[in-house]
């Protein structure tokens, strides 16, 4: 420990001499309680630390002390189900103790460090041991097999003892190295520093989230990155939360970066009481909530995303499929934003920092799909909320984000205004995932490709009539372009809309999914064919199908998909009966 003392405070920043010998990004506990804080700047007159904490009516003078280790994070069982703030502080625990405002200086274990895990040794004496390599099992949930590594920076040698399967708590050491390493359930891990893999993986599986618009036209994979940028109230908490509750990924880090309370007190008391369709079990069963709301202490907002994306690794590192939500980076950015003003930096565009495009790009660069050191196939996916004040799009974050994700979800305040949801513009949107997913939608419907196609083009017929009918209005159109309207604005209801509180339309499966889209557009092609043919329009919008097309996906559940199939026959025979009425009434 380097022991020093504050000479200066300013908000969050504080200053201190006589850490010298610290270094850079050391945690520091600073003031007569003892806050946590991190070292940001050092110089030959002292050293630059961010408070986590509130620091109100801390003065020069009160002791400063370097912990002579970065901020780091707990890693072990027990993590999965838990709730914590942006420093990974329990928060269910900090409640017992001081109520229900966290009181400056509390302090608690982020795991039980006393409960007792039945652990499975997977490892023998005489083996050869190093980073990555799998040394006991734990099952931490019903879902979840907690794959206990070696730690990355432990020295490689040959393993000397192992104690027998059995009960372990996370202070004892279970394995034992002739290099003097004594290995158990639980390490510790810089939050800023990437964990270590042994190379990147092509994402060609896709993140399914039973989200139709983004599963079908602006795919995610798994490994993926996306941002969610919106104007208030257009939908993005709500869309991060489908996606959370509803994807098919094993584990979920949801991080509450600068919300406002009330968005993070729904997502505590709601997910709790949810249950994983794939499995039946709680969805809190692979889950870990990160809350750190908008009245929180700021410097902890910049760190709370470095926190989520680590806990994240970690499992990543066991070979699952991680999502990781950050609700929102926009927030996180006001944070650096804020600090920076308190350092004294020169502001670049909007105030915000001048690296704030290089720290979006260490975040979102620790997503991907991966080989792990243990040989395992694992992968990371970000998916980021933006909040661009009047939901301009042009602003810093949303720029820079864009230069370093591949999905892009852009939320239209017209749709949300409409009750459209979710609210994603399929106009604004974009996935460059398409390509590299291309062939795992081959193995599920091999007209993924052509049927996207062709209702994007469709979509965007739609956009550039709608600016004639605002001229002149829909009457003044001939029946093939109005047919495009009808046909696009039975996409819109009949697909793109999904209601999050139906209890069949809620989530939607791959299968499912392409069906009801060949359903729409298997009516568009007979109806432009019968157009053609001279049939009126009037007569093909009052086809009972049409109607039936559009509330479907709310009447057939996921598994009973030959009743979709029987609606494209009904699209066909009645189709058919029209043209054989047009047929006849020409012969008389």
């Amino acid at each position: 420990m380097i022991k020093g003392r504050i000479t200066r405070v300013a908000g969050p920043v504080v200053q201190a001499e006589g850490l010298g010998g610290a270094g850079l990004y050391d945690v520091v506990e600073v003031g007569n309680t003892r806050l946590v804080g991190e070292i940001i700047r050092t110089d030959d007159k002292g050293a630059t630390i961010q408070v986590y904490e509130e620091n109100t009516g801390m003065r020069p003078g009160e002791p400063a002390v370097s912990l002579g280790m970065p901020l780091s994070v707990t890693l072990g069982p027990g993590l999965l189900g838990k709730i914590y703030d942006g420093m990974q502080r329990p928060l269910e625990m900090l409640k017992k103790s001081s109520g229900s405002f966290i009181q400056s200086g509390v302090k608690g274990d982020s795991l039980d460090l006393d409960l007792k895990w039945p652990t499975k040794l997977t490892i023998k004496v005489g083996d050869k041991i190093g980073p990555g390599v799998l040394i006991a099992e734990v099952q931490e949930t019903q879902l979840t097999v907690h794959r206990v590594l070696v730690p990355p920076t432990t020295k490689v040698g040959v393993v000397t003892k192992v104690l027998p399967d059995g009960d372990y708590d996370l202070r004892t050491p279970i394995v034992f190295t002739d290099q003097g390493e004594e290995l158990g359930l639980m390490h510790h891990w810089p939050v800023r520093l990437p964990r270590p893999t042994n190379k990147r993986l092509p994402p060609t599986e896709p993140l399914m989230t039973g989200l139709r618009v983004i599963d079908i036209l602006f795919p995610i994979s798994k490994g993926g990155t996306s941002a969610v940028p919106g104007a208030f109230g257009t939908g993005k908490t709500m869309t991060q939360h489908a996606i959370a509750k509803y994807c098919d990924a094993d584990i979920i880090v949801y991080v509450g970066c600068g919300e406002r309370g009330n968005e993070m007190t729904e997502v505590l008391t709601e997910f709790p009481h949810l249950v994983d369709p794939r499995t039946g079990r709680s969805i809190m069963e692979r889950t870990i909530l990160i809350a750190n709301t908008s009245n929180m202490p700021v410097a902890a907002r910049e760190v709370s995303i470095y926190t989520g994306i680590t806990l994240a690794e970690y499992y990543r590192d066991m070979g699952y499929d991680v999502a990781v939500m950050a609700d929102s980076t926009s927030r996180w950015a006001e944070a650096l934003r804020e600090l920076s003003g308190r350092l004294e930096e020169m502001p670049a565009e909007e105030g915000f920092p001048a690296y704030l495009p290089t720290r979006l790009a260490e975040f979102y660069e620790r997503g991907g799909r991966v080989e792990t050191l243990s040989g395992k196939a694992g992968s990371v996916s970000i998916i980021g909320a933006v909040s661009p004040p009047g939901g301009d799009f042009s602003e810093p974050v949303t720029q820079h984000t864009k230069r370093f994700i591949r999905c892009f979800w852009g939320l239209d305040k017209d749709l949300a205004y409409a009750r459209h949801y979710p609210a994603i513009s399929w106009i604004d949107s974009y996935s460059e995932y398409v390509d590299d997913l291309h062939e795992w939608w081959d193995k599920v419907d091999p007209g993924w490709s052509d049927i996207r196609g062709r209702t994007m083009e469709l979509l965007k017929k739609e956009q550039r009539l709608e600016q004639i009918v605002r001229l002149i209005g829909p009457d003044a159109l001939p029946d093939d372009q109005r047919l495009i309207l009808i046909s696009a604005e039975l996409i819109k209801n009949g697909f793109l809309q999904q209601n999050s509180f139906d209890d069949i339309d809620k989530y939607c499966t791959p299968q499912k999914q392409m069906l009801l889209l060949q359903a729409i557009m298997q009516f568009h092609a007979k109806a432009d064919d019968a157009v053609r043919a001279g049939v009126p329009l009037a007569k093909i919008v009052a086809l009972p199908i049409r109607e039936r097309l559009t509330r479907i996906k709310s009447e057939v559940p996921n598994e009973k998909l030959e009743e979709i199939r029987q609606a494209i026959r009904e699209v066909n025979s009645q189709f058919e009966e029209l043209q054989r009425r047009k047929a006849g009434e020409e012969a008389r």
